[in-house]
């Protein structure tokens, strides 16, 4: 085993974390705020002299990694299974109004990870298609005998569900793992003699 760490970073503000829309699939744009975050975490980010730089493709995620990207001196590789939730219906939409058309849907959905919006994926699909990227990695650095660290630069809903799912929470626990600030992260580090994934740090980032 050589994949040693994994930083998981999420996107700068958007313009629909603004506006208190759900985001989902939807190619949301940073605002200047957004901007201003992810270029001051990417000299951060670059102080933990990762390996790696993997992202989502969603432009908001993009768009964060290609600052942190320059401040790694790392190529960027985009991989479409880092996406946020797909969220079906509920994509453009604010709590409010999904709580109007959906009654006690919000509340569902945030307590049971087997519970999709209409039209849309559950945390633990969310799950199911990420994780093959990290057990990718595991396959692809298990025999060169470094100790590899990755950067995967990605969304709130799909880190938090990551992080589960690394972990290997039971699904009733998953709630406990609770939501990332913009441009903040979440760290899981393992040991040669111990295969198993740690949580290092959660909602790590700058400030307060």
């Amino acid at each position: 085993m050589s994949l040693r760490r994994l930083v998981l970073l999420r996107h700068g503000q958007t313009d629909y974390n603004v506006g208190g829309r759900m985001q989902g699939h939807l190619d949301s744009m940073l605002t200047e705020t957004g901007v201003e975050q992810a270029a001051a975490v990417a000299p951060e980010i670059a102080r933990l002299m990762p390996d790696r730089l993997i992202s989502s493709d969603l432009r908001r995620a993009v768009d964060t990694a290609d600052l942190v990207s320059t401040a790694c001196g790392l190529p960027v590789k985009y991989d479409a299974r880092l996406r946020e939730t797909h969220l079906g219906e509920w994509q453009g939409r604010t709590v409010a109004e999904i709580e109007e058309s959906w009654p006690g849907a919000i509340a569902t959905w945030r307590s049971d990870p087997g519970w999709a919006p209409p039209g849309g994926e559950s945390r633990i699909e969310v799950v199911r298609r990420s994780l093959p990227v990290v057990e990718e990695l595991d396959e692809e650095y298990g025999s060169d005998g470094s100790d590899t660290s990755v950067v995967l630069v990605a969304h709130g809903g799909l880190i938090a569900g990551l992080v589960c799912g690394l972990l290997a929470l039971p699904a009733t626990a998953w709630p406990a793992i609770g939501g990332i600030g913009n441009c903040r992260w979440a760290a899981l580090a393992r040991r040669a003699d111990h295969p198993r994934w740690r949580l290092a740090g959660y909602n790590v980032g700058l400030g307060t």
